[in-house]
């Protein structure tokens, strides 16, 4: 049953309770220059489905755009540091990276070289990013079939698994503490004024109509939909993504980094002798909001054998848990859309992550409560990611999306 708010007005109504919306929630509330009263309308309160919950909660410094990489670099601060973020709050957990790095494979020269050129990217921001032959690879990791690879790059600081889920749940739970008002609801509609350059209100789905000042889109997959009902499109669409968790009758002697394939098919560490693998397949269509059905065939026929090739180790594993969740996919260039909308100037974007959500949620969130308070980024220049490189089509190229 759909809950009302307790108010009819609020400076920010915040459309999607997940990750993104989350960490904006919070920057708001931990922002001294903010006073205003914010809403967060969540669909489904148990976030069951949402991309929050079927993420592979890793993070990563090897991105062939310098502005990516110091997104993920604030990202690992901000875990390495929560208890200090979250204002020093003895009940929040000490968390860490467990840093098994990303293991990019190249199989071609041409893939070998966009390797090296992301390198310089990367070391030039700070990263600690290295490229290893053949040879090397198999002596660090003797696990690996490397017969068809040119080159590989990897990363072991600040580079792998983190509780993300710990990290939502902090977000969340001080938020509300610090008078975030959460409704488990639905924005089903929304009105501009008569010039058609503000949202006035947004009405939900128990009938409320609620007066706003500034609205942000943190409805992932959605996206598209929830500006739709602003008079506004965004290039943002679902796609599915499997995922696959299992257990090696011969565990790997060390820690598996996640290793990105060639193929395009991905593998990690997870631990107790366990890891987890995602694909996708080879058509790659926008589904429904609520389409998360098993393909089988995927793994019989695509992922086990290319896992199979890479680790031969991988010949004998079982499967002991899968599942399928969704990109919120910017089919413009991959790469997130944040801040104001170019005529509707209180609509906010938050979207279009393309699998990167959850590790840049951190800086996106202080982004946009930055923008919203001040009506610029302050702490990082988000602006190369504002929506009207989209109506000028001036896409940003971001060449290590997986």
């Amino acid at each position: 049953m759909a809950n009302a708010p307790e108010y009819s007005t609020y400076d920010v109504v915040i459309v999607g309770g997940a990750i993104m919306g989350a960490s904006t929630a919070w920057f708001l509330t931990d922002n001294a220059d903010f006073d205003g009263r914010v809403l967060v309308v969540e669909r489904d309160s148990t976030y069951s489905t949402c991309s929050t919950t079927h993420t592979n909660s890793c993070m990563r410094q090897q991105f062939s755009s310098e502005l990516n990489v110091h997104i993920s670099q604030f990202a690992a601060d901000f875990v390495k540091n929560i208890r200090q973020h979250m204002g020093g709050d003895d009940r929040v957990p000490e968390l860490g990276i467990r840093s098994f790095g990303y293991m990019y494979l190249a199989d071609t020269v041409g893939f070998a070289d966009t390797l090296r050129e992301n390198i310089e990217v990367q070391r030039a921001a700070g990263a600690a990013t290295q490229l290893m032959t053949p040879d090397q690879i198999k002596a660090a990791y003797p696990f690996y079939n490397v017969d068809d690879i040119v080159l590989g790059s990897i990363n072991t600081v600040d580079e792998g698994y983190w509780d993300g889920a710990a990290v939502f749940d902090w977000w969340r739970r001080q938020s509300r503490e610090r008078g975030v008002e959460y409704v488990e609801n639905e924005v089903v509609a929304m009105a501009r004024n008569a010039a058609g350059t503000r949202v006035e209100s947004v009405t939900l789905a128990c009938g409320e109509v609620i007066s706003c000042g500034q609205v942000v889109n943190a409805s992932g997959p959605r996206a598209a939909r929830t500006a739709r009902m602003a008079g506004i499109d965004v290039p943002v669409e679902p796609r599915k993504r499997y995922s696959w968790v299992f257990k090696a009758e011969q565990p790997l002697e060390r820690d598996l980094p996640l290793t990105i394939d060639p193929s395009g098919v991905h593998v990690r560490e997870n631990g107790g002798g366990t890891y987890q693998a995602g694909g996708h397949s080879d058509v790659d269509p926008a589904v429904d909001y609520d389409d998360f059905a098993m393909d089988h065939s995927i793994w019989e026929s695509h992922v086990w054998p290319i896992l199979a090739t890479r680790i031969p180790q991988f010949e004998a594993i079982k499967v002991t848990s899968e599942w399928a969740g969704h990109y919120a996919m910017n089919t413009f260039d991959h790469n997130a859309i944040v801040g104001p909308h170019s005529e509707v100037e209180n609509f906010i974007f938050l979207n279009g992550f393309s699998g990167h959500g959850l590790q840049q949620s951190p800086a996106m969130g202080r982004g946009t409560a930055e923008w919203v308070t001040y009506g610029a980024f302050r702490s990082l220049d988000l602006s190369p990611f504002r929506y009207d490189r989209i109506v000028a089509g001036r896409p940003i190229i971001e060449k290590a999306v997986i």
